[in-house]
């Protein structure tokens, strides 16, 4: 097992020197060096999901990471600091028990969602399902029969097996058959939610007010064990998604006339009102301290799972990234600023926050790079509308060693991404912000904002190689003697014919859930 393990560091450092021989620049190679043997992402990663946890804006765990953070830059030699933006609903989760008593016994697998109201008891009682209902005036004649029951408000999915299981051993006319089936049942629960004239955001708030004891959903991620974990609307009432596999269970055994009950307890507490920040990281510039090279990756997660794809693996990318830096380059021309934003998943609100905050840094942003979309090696570079994208990202990809660069396609000049991630706050404003595509890995089933968001998802090979890249083009970025120009290209025609439009700036939320 010793000579194993001791071949598999010599390949890991072969090929570390590999991509360190291709290049010739003292800086580049001190970077791919330092990123390739003395890499920190492991650290990073299990103190950050495995110790703080997941990163809701308005959670102690928020605050907490935040503290972490701090403290890992102090340790590093770099300046950092919480930059309060804003107050959010102070929130905290707490242990979950949902258990079926009837007709037999069984725990079940299910999440209380985020900001759900806590429960003072545990609540026993029966299911109903929301029934296929004419109209809205049918609704309200129904309404009374949920007082005292848990209500049921998700579709019970015809299969649990994702697509891709049924495509590989299905008899062709058996896949097609339940593909047209799910097709037609989703339209016919879409109908049968519309027909109560609310939608998913109204739908639990009537429930609740009618005396409901809690409200039941299942948020299906299109994978084997996955449901996605998002917010609840309710007040006073439990919010809680089954996993796909127990709800089937109660709802086959509530429509068949069984009459199962399910008791429920969830200990989340409200902590009123708690400002929220961004992290900011500096390394001040010397040549031209007043222009700025950006790193930015949003530090809030949902709470499903801890985050780690979502955008834990960002986060530490750009601390990696940071401390390399710091190592290596250590005197940048252009100040090196790192922003770890808050409360991105409610709105890009964190980043927003900062584009408002600090005209003077967007006027005299050379670059920002933004990494959010898990942990695959960066594959895709857009030029987001900039119409001299190509001439400056092309020009500093070339300092790249081959083993990464090879990898990456690019598009110049793009078009400019309206939201979706942080760097969409900067080009809305016209500020050359940049998002570090990265390739699936099933990122949409399988973590994004889901219940398996955790440590064991990351590929740390993928992840290192992204530090070490983003390492470089900040580098580069901060040493090219020419400032990026902002002149936008000439945008396609729309699907309707017209030209399409440089996205507007919207405004911060910065009373999240306190309005």
């Amino acid at each position: 097992m010793k000579n194993l393990t001791k071949l598999f560091v010599a390949a890991a450092l072969l090929a570390g020197s590999t991509a360190y021989a291709q290049t010739k620049n003292a800086v580049v190679d001190n970077i791919v060096k330092e990123g390739t043997d003395n890499s920190q992402l492991e650290k990073l990663a299990h103190e950050l999901f495995d110790g703080v946890g997941p990163r809701l804006v308005g959670t102690p765990q928020y605050d907490k990471a935040g503290k972490w953070a701090l403290d890992k830059y102090k340790g590093w030699g770099i300046t950092a600091k919480e930059e309060k933006w804003g107050q959010w609903r102070g929130w905290e989760r707490g242990i979950s028990h949902i258990d079926m008593v009837y007709p037999r016994v069984k725990s079940l697998e299910g999440t209380q969602l985020a900001w759900s109201p806590g429960m003072k008891k545990a609540v026993t009682a029966e299911l109903v399902i929301l029934p296929e209902l004419a109209d809205s005036v049918a609704f309200q004649k129904w309404l009374p029969a949920v007082k005292g029951k848990f209500v049921m408000i998700s579709m019970n999915q015809p299969t649990g097996r994702p697509d891709d299981n049924w495509k590989e051993f299905a008899l062709t006319g058996s896949f097609d058959k339940m593909k047209a089936a799910r097709t037609e049942q989703t339209a016919a629960w879409r109908k049968r939610i519309s027909n109560t004239g609310l939608n998913n955001r109204t739908l639990p708030v009537a429930l609740e007010k009618a005396g409901a004891a809690g409200i039941i959903t299942s948020n299906w991620s299109a994978g084997f064990g996955v449901d996605k974990i998002f917010s609840a609307y309710t007040k006073v009432v439990p919010t809680v998604d089954i996993a796909l596999e127990d709800y089937g269970t109660l709802y086959r055994l509530t429509e068949s006339g069984n009459k199962p009950r399910i008791t429920i307890q969830t200990e989340s507490k409200e902590l009123g009102v708690v400002p929220t920040f961004n992290v900011i990281g500096e390394i001040k510039g010397t040549e031209k301290p007043n222009e700025y090279v950006m790193l930015s990756a949003h530090f809030d997660s949902w709470d499903g799972g801890t985050g780690a794809t979502d955008n834990g693996t960002g986060t530490i990318t750009m601390m990696e990234a940071m401390r390399i830096l710091k190592k290596a380059y250590p005197k940048p021309k252009r100040t090196i600023l790192v922003g770890h934003w808050a409360s991105e998943e409610q709105g890009l609100n964190g980043s927003r926050a900062f584009v408002e905050d600090h005209p003077e840094i967007v006027a005299n942003l050379q670059a920002l790079f933004n990494q959010d979309n898990g942990t695959g090696r960066i594959v895709n570079i857009s030029g987001q509308g900039y119409e001299k994208a190509g001439e400056f990202i092309s020009r500093w990809l070339e300092a790249v060693p081959d083993t990464i660069r090879h990898q990456i396609k690019t598009s110049f000049p793009g078009t400019p991404g309206g939201g979706g991630s942080d760097f969409a706050s900067f080009v809305a404003v016209g500020a050359p912000g940049f998002s570090l595509g990265s390739n699936s890995w099933s990122y949409g089933n399988y973590t994004w904002h889901t219940n398996r968001d955790t440590y064991d998802k990351l590929v740390f090979d993928d992840v290192r190689s992204n530090a070490i890249l983003t390492a470089i083009l900040i580098y580069m970025a901060s040493e090219d003697p020419a400032k990026f120009p902002r002149d936008k290209a000439a945008l396609p025609v729309s699907s309707n014919g017209q030209p399409a439009k440089w996205p507007e700036p919207v405004k911060a939320n910065r009373r999240g859930g306190l309005d």
